[in-house]
């Protein structure tokens, strides 16, 4: 198994993409721990990951909260081995109608949360670990409504780089997986009515290549890659999951 033995934590791992990747780590080998706010999803996230996982609740805005919970894991565990920043959020709005409290809260919660979870985590990180954080097509792309989102993975993307390269030393390799539109829950919560939603993402979808959506799994698959051996020579990099929305 390719994580056999690793410890790995998951921040927004209680649906989705992030649900999908700790039952992918869980059956390469890996102990899972999986990092949400929702007291009901975080139960049905620890009873699907079953005895190799754990489902801790902290909002990463808030730094205290990050470092209880990195203690918990090195408390339950000892050390961590991967690290999948994939917590993030969105309200989408005109640009004329953001407010500085939208602003606020999705910068503090997709840039300073994962930020500080690295942070912290680092300084349990073994030699060799891996850190893999999830960007977004949005990031290369303009897109209506969606500028503080967009702006906010832009920043995840640049901090790949930074972060990477004040880890190399240590043998801590920094990556992203940076996904197109994916059949999960998180365009529900941008907050646009039903209809526009289905309106938008026919759209979207329809601009893709492959003229479908991405699945969770597939997401999952590469990112397992990036927490591997398997990319053991890759660090700073971005790989796209999008069907080729951003490529072709």
């Amino acid at each position: 198994m390719k994580l056999a033995n690793k410890v790995a934590l998951v921040t927004g791992g209680t649906s989705g993409i992030g649900l999908e990747t700790a039952k992918l780590f869980r059956d390469e080998g890996a102990k899972v721990v999986v990092i949400g706010s929702s007291e009901q999803r975080l139960k049905e996230a620890q009873d699907a990951l079953g005895e190799n996982g754990v489902a801790l609740r902290a909002d990463l805005r808030d730094p205290a909260q990050i470092d209880k919970a990195i203690a918990e894991v090195v408390e339950t565990y000892g050390a961590i081995d991967i690290v999948f920043a994939n917590a993030g959020a969105a309200k989408a709005a005109p640009f004329d109608a953001v407010t500085p409290e939208q602003f606020d809260d999705q910068f503090a919660l997709n840039v300073s949360g994962l930020f500080f979870t690295i942070q912290k985590s680092a300084l349990h990180l073994r030699d060799g670990g891996s850190i893999v954080v999830t960007t977004s097509f949005l990031n290369t792309v303009g897109t209506p409504g969606l500028s503080i989102l967009s702006a906010t993975k832009a920043a995840v993307r640049s901090l790949v780089r930074s972060i990477g390269a004040e880890l190399a030393p240590r043998g801590i390799r920094v990556n992203a997986v940076s996904p197109g539109p994916i059949d999960t829950p998180f365009a529900s919560k941008l907050g646009l009515p039903e209809e526009d939603l289905r309106k938008s993402g026919e759209a979207l979808v329809a601009a893709v290549p492959l003229k479908r959506a991405g699945h969770a799994s597939e997401v999952a698959k590469a990112v397992l890659f990036l927490a591997s051996d398997d990319a053991s020579y890759v660090t700073g990099a971005e790989l796209v999951v999008d069907g080729g929305l951003t490529q072709i």
